[in-house]
């Protein structure tokens, strides 16, 4: 079976990570803590996570050239992604995020973008033949609005399959949601995009609905250590996950939207690529920092 073939169009960030007891309040030093510097940033990781579980990927990013950007594209090579449609910035330099984990995995996280912010439409365009040429487009919202409309609509217009997930949380037109198959939301992001607020399984399945009715084909509402909500064709389900002991949920949701993009891409039904992205999680949050958290398929598999 040939690899199935993806393209990610994204943010690519180091990451600064601090883990100690708790998250300081405001005006407040916790001493103790554990540093870790890896690589980051959602496009990236959800690019890294693809590729780590088999699929051909192409990340279309924009890094600056210094010296966090040119090491950034040297790891890409080594994780065997096509660099092609990664540009160097000369006047931005390299995104980054500072990240504070606590003791129960949990985090807070700033981000200065950089040349992230300068992604344009126009570095979308160039990539038009790899996006022709995919399965699946998976972008996220660490870019500017105006590229990842551009995005969707370049590969809608492929008939690739496009996966979005709105993160950070942001509001999106129904333009952009119209050209959108499969939504990957957490439960505040579904909030923020419909005004519903969502306390339980109804008001999961309502602010679901409202976004199919604006012309989302399928979504895909995650819930953390109780899974995914699917809204699909008018059938709705909760996929279950498997319990673990969370260490550091940074990346998570990154390794979840990759995991589903490869999924999605050889064939397997919606509810089978959501269990095997909900696994995939799960695995992420047991390993500290973003991309060194992503598993491979030896791993994924021994892991299940």
């Amino acid at each position: 079976m040939k690899s199935p073939r993806i393209v990610v169009i994204g943010s690519s960030n180091t990451d600064m990570v601090v883990k100690s007891a708790r998250i300081p309040a405001p005006g407040e030093t916790v001493l103790g803590g554990e540093f870790v510097m890896a690589a980051g940033g959602k496009g990236a990781n959800q690019a890294v996570a693809a590729a780590r579980l088999g699929a051909d990927v192409t990340f279309v990013a924009r890094v600056g050239d210094d010296l966090f950007g040119r090491t950034a594209i040297k790891n890409f090579r080594r994780e065997n992604i096509v660099t092609e449609y990664i540009a160097k910035d000369p006047r931005k330099p390299s995104g980054v995020a500072l990240i504070l984990v606590d003791d129960r995995g949990e985090n807070i996280i700033s981000v200065a973008p950089g040349a992230n912010g300068e992604l344009s439409p126009n570095d979308v365009r160039k990539a038009q033949p790899a996006i022709e040429r995919a399965d699946v487009i998976l972008i996220q919202l660490e870019i500017p609005l105006p590229t990842v409309r551009e995005a969707v609509k370049v590969g809608s217009k492929s008939g690739a399959r496009v996966i979005l997930n709105p993160a950070p949380a942001q509001a999106l037109d129904d333009e952009l949601l119209s050209g959108v198959d499969v939504l990957t939301p957490n439960e505040t992001e579904i909030e923020l995009l419909t005004g519903q607020k969502v306390r339980d399984s109804g008001d999961r399945l309502k602010a679901a609905q409202k976004l199919q009715s604006r012309g989302v084909k399928t979504v895909v509402m995650t819930l953390g250590s109780a899974g995914s909500f699917l809204v699909s064709q008018g059938d709705a389900l909760v996929v279950p996950t498997v319990k673990i002991v969370p260490v550091d949920t940074t990346a998570a949701g990154d390794a979840f939207n990759g995991a589903l993009a490869v999924a999605l891409a050889e064939g397997q039904g919606l509810q089978e690529s959501v269990r095997f992205a909900n696994l995939a999680g799960a695995f992420a949050a047991t390993r500290l920092g973003a991309q060194p958290s992503l598993p491979t398929r030896d791993e994924l598999e021994s892991f299940e």
